[in-house]
């Protein structure tokens, strides 16, 4: 990320209180998916305390992360040194019980050391040589890339196939990845030295970019009080993968009225300088807004928000709930903005406060 954005903790909405006493006759949705709307928030709350064991706070991270893993969308956390973002993923990856794998991104990283690379090798039943693939880090459930801003743009290009089609290609023959894989990617915004900012193209790959706060003053004494005992801590899986495949199916199964869509896409275009839906400020403050992956990822994230709420369909609220974390990545403010100290996420609160909802009846 450039240095035009900042860390700015952003409450949209309160938080969404799940439905009581569901029936498939009110939700129009079946008995089994009600089931699975209620195992999935059982399942949030019990991610939340398993998460809390190892780290002190976050809760405005903890949601971000599951509603990506729940919907399949790859994340890009951005916080300075300390806050546990390495330490999140990888207690998230226990406690969904998940193949976790972390590469290191370094200036001498190379892209087969991500993806793979093709090694000649013996047979020695039959004697013959030949080349074969051997899997790089990338084929996990879960990959951790850490300061992924350190490594070159071919290396941070070696990402974008796999993240996209689930597939990795060398010399000519694709390997698929299996399902489900997602991608953490942390980010240090506080060091320009020796980083390769990733290019808007890459950033549009992640559904979301979460901004990873201080923490207070009383969780900052838990943390030096729970870092320096001598305390083991066990995590304890939560879901299986089978499990998570199914609040994945489920999420695309979610009901999602034309007015809520077309809310979401209104906020999308209203990020577009040169829209006829951007206001002044918006036209005076950006570069270059959001494409039309974020309307996508606006309505899918509102539909994993959903499940983990226990709620049958979607509503605006949802979409304004994850609007910052689809948005403020994909937000690109110009010089204007710079000198007036206006970052992306001031700009997506703009947007939302600016942008009526629909008529549902439109």
């Amino acid at each position: 990320m450039e240095d035009h954005d900042q860390i700015i903790p952003v409450e949209l909405v309160p938080r969404i209180e799940p439905a009581k006493d569901l029936h498939p006759e009110s939700t129009g949705i079946s008995r089994d998916d009600l089931e699975l709307l209620r195992q999935a928030s059982d399942g949030y709350k019990r991610l939340k305390q398993e998460i809390a064991k190892t780290v002190v706070g976050q809760e405005d991270v903890v949601l971000p992360a599951l509603t990506a893993v729940f919907c399949e969308g790859h994340t890009l956390i951005i916080g300075v040194p300390g806050l546990a973002k390495t330490l999140l993923v990888k207690t998230l990856a226990a406690s969904l019980n998940w193949e976790f794998k972390r590469v290191q991104f370094t200036p001498d990283l190379m892209p087969s050391d991500v993806i793979g690379m093709e090694l000649l090798q013996h047979d020695q039943a039959t004697g013959k040589r030949e080349m074969k693939f051997v899997k790089g880090p990338i084929f996990t459930n879960l990959l951790l890339a850490d300061e992924i801003n350190r490594t070159p743009p071919k290396t941070q290009a070696a990402l974008l196939e796999a993240m996209q089609e689930y597939t990795v290609t060398s010399l000519g023959h694709s390997h698929p990845i299996k399902k489900p894989f997602v991608v953490f990617a942390t980010q240090n915004p506080i060091e320009q030295e020796g980083t390769y900012p990733l290019p808007e193209a890459q950033l549009d790959r992640f559904m979301f970019s979460i901004w990873v706060k201080y923490p207070s003053a009383e969780q900052e004494v838990d943390i030096v009080l729970n870092t320096t005992d001598a305390r083991q801590v066990n995590i304890d899986p939560v879901f299986n993968v089978d499990q998570i495949q199914a609040f994945q199916r489920l999420v695309r199964r979610v009901p999602v009225s034309r007015h809520v869509a077309k809310y979401a896409v209104s906020l999308a275009r209203a990020t577009r300088p040169e829209s006829a839906e951007a206001d002044v400020f918006v036209k005076n403050y950006v570069a270059w807004g959001a494409g039309p992956r974020a309307g996508q990822n606006l309505i899918l994230g509102a539909k994993a928000l959903a499940v983990i709420h226990q709620e049958p369909t979607v509503s605006c609220g949802h979409v304004r709930q994850v609007a910052t974390w689809v948005l403020q990545h994909r937000i690109l403010p110009n010089y204007n903005a710079a000198g007036d100290s206006i970052s992306a996420a001031n700009i997506v609160t703009h947007i939302l406060d600016s942008v009526p909802e629909p008529d549902y009846r439109s």
